[in-house]
Parts: structure tokens; sequence; C-alpha cells
């Protein structure tokens, strides 16, 4: 079910920006590391309807663009 709560639109919005910076950064310098880290960004929102677990979910995956070079 969508939820449409602020903290959800927020961070969705946030961790999908996030996600889409990360995805052209990949394909200009041809790694797929960050590539497939921001499409998965860019993707989760929509299928996790709870804030505190979404925040949870972007906060590791955006740690993971930083520590899984």
């Amino acid at each position: 079910m969508l939820n449409l709560s602020a903290a959800n639109l927020i961070g969705g919005f946030v961790f999908g920006s996030i996600g889409f910076v990360a995805f052209i950064y990949g394909k200009r310098m041809n790694l797929w590391k960050p590539m497939f880290l921001g499409i998965a960004l860019m993707v989760y929102p929509y299928f996790v309807s709870n804030d505190a677990v979404m925040i949870a979910i972007g906060a590791i995956g955006t740690a993971g663009l930083f520590f899984l070079r």
C-alpha cells in the first residue's frame, strides 16, 4: 500500500536523488557498483511503506556508496 506521509515523501525524494546522482556517476565513470546502488536507491522507496525502515535502508545504501568503492 502506498504511504503518503510527509516523512515517506521527503525520504523517497532525498534517497531517490542520491541514487540518481550515484547512477549517473557510475555510468559516466563506467563503474558498476555505484550504478547498481543508485538504481536500488531510486527504486526501493516504492516498495517500502514504513518510514523508519525506509530511512534505515536509505542510510545503509548511502553509506554503501562511500564504503564499497
